[in-house]
């Protein structure tokens, strides 16, 4: 263990069950910074640290170079299109996520989703405040057993979104074109390899893939379109995944029955965001993997990441860049780790 002090910056809103394991460390100093922190505020304080969380601080180039002393950078959670992965690896700087810390929390979100699409919970809560008893047979639900799911995306989270899907008695589709499909089937489900070829099969279509180049506006026009009939779709991955004016025509026109949204193009979204003004959309600000439970978990694995690898020994199933270690099993675009889902 090293013997010097590392200083290691921390967002006000990490959990008080990571930043404890930070501050037991006699070797570790903690600065807690504010999570909605300018750019100009941020980059003083860079300077002497080795070791930074991420909560929706950007991390890029700038902040890299303004970073002389960086050693590790931990995601709060899975995703990462906020930090500029080639930047990091140029100085061979490790970026690791919390790993399955809050994989249940968004697949229950996505699940919940679905299920209020189903069961028209708006509409039918509004038929008993509003004194409209007498139209409840005009506000008829479905039920989920039967019905078919397409997971887009079968990493941590699209995998244990399958196991709950099924467990409604739902048939359940894969697509992920970077998942051997012997994997897939031998969790129970159906791998199809052409997205567009099994869009028109999907009751329910929930998005578990990365942001990417090759993954915005993954459903647009075109491929809702292809969607049936009175289908509904979910995405609690990223905005920009799904073109929001394209769902929002698709809804109108009763093509699609209803959408489950944690996550925006525009984040915060602003309320005058004309797909918010639908009955048919469910809306939540991006906290699919934010729960009591996921929170604590989230900022232990966060502590223990960035421990890890000031103390020389990386854990490398949480890391991203694999490859600055010069490791074979390099990760997918999709996903870093193959977990089984629980």
């Amino acid at each position: 263990m090293a013997t010097n002090k590392h200083r290691v910056m921390v967002p006000s809103n990490m959990g008080k069950e990571g930043v404890d394991i930070l501050r037991a460390r006699g070797d570790i100093e903690v600065v807690v910074y504010p999570t909605a922190i300018s750019q100009a505020d941020l980059l003083p304080l860079l300077a002497d640290v080795s070791g930074i969380a991420l909560s929706a601080t950007p991390y890029r180039q700038t902040e890299l170079d303004a970073s002389p002393a960086m050693q590790v950078v931990a995601r709060i959670g899975v995703g990462f299109d906020a930090v500029e992965i080639p930047a990091l690896n140029a100085r061979k700087i490790p970026l690791l996520t919390t790993g399955i810390a809050n994989s249940t929390s968004v697949a229950e979100q996505a699940v919940f989703f679905i299920m209020a699409i189903a069961k028209r919970v708006t509409e039918l809560d509004a038929l008993v405040k509003e004194g409209r008893w007498s139209d409840r047979f005009t506000t008829v639900p479905s039920q989920l057993s039967g019905k078919t799911a397409l997971v887009v995306g079968f990493g941590r989270i699209g995998s244990r979104s399958a196991k709950r899907l099924a467990a409604l008695e739902m048939d359940v589709l894969v697509y992920d074109p970077f998942m051997p499909a012997a994997t897939i089937t031998e969790a129970g489900y159906e791998a199809v390899t052409d997205l567009d070829a099994a869009l028109p099969r999907a009751d329910y279509v929930t998005i578990h893939c990365p942001k990417s180049p090759d993954t915005v506006d993954m459903f647009n026009a075109a491929r809702l379109a292809k969607m049936k009939k009175g289908a509904g779709l979910v995405n609690t991955a990223r905005g920009g995944i799904v073109n929001e004016n394209d769902l929002y025509d698709a809804l109108v026109s009763g093509h699609l029955r209803g959408a489950g949204l944690d996550v925006f193009d525009e984040e915060p979204a602003p309320a005058s965001k004309k797909i918010l003004s639908l009955d048919s959309v469910f809306a939540a600000p991006h906290v699919a993997g934010v729960t009591h439970e996921s929170i604590v978990g989230m900022a232990q694995a966060t502590a223990r990441n960035i421990l890890s690898v000031l103390d020389g020994a990386p854990n490398y199933d949480n890391v991203v860049n694999k490859k600055i270690y010069a490791q074979e099993d390099t990760p997918s675009p999709w996903h870093n780790r193959r977990t089984s889902p629980n």
